[in-house]
């Protein structure tokens, strides 16, 4: 559904065209996760859902993929002004979420 934002996501990852929030990053090493799992994650993922910034008023996709090691991850990003990538917060799910 969301093919051609997820090929953009994936083109600016490939690139090094992304940042991570300072909430992401703090997020990202709560769950000990690297930002190669990040970077993973979108490579392999699905779009599973789009949500509204309530503050901006931006599109925020849910982005559910996998780690290095194979664990389910979820990153939620969005395209920025800037046009590269703002990886909002990422997290392990957990097992009972699979």
């Amino acid at each position: 559904m969301f093919d051609r934002v997820l090929r953009r996501m994936r083109k600016l990852v490939r690139d090094s065209h992304y940042v991570m929030t300072l909430h992401g990053h703090e997020a990202m090493e709560d769950d000990d996760l690297t930002i190669f799992d990040v970077e993973r994650c979108f490579l392999t993922g699905r779009i599973s859902k789009r949500q509204r910034d309530r503050h901006t008023g931006e599109w925020k996709y849910v982005v559910r993929g996998e780690a290095v090691g194979g664990d389910d991850i979820v990153a939620v990003a969005k395209i920025g002004s800037s046009g590269r990538l703002v990886v909002v917060t990422v997290y392990l799910l957990a097992d009972e979420a699979r």
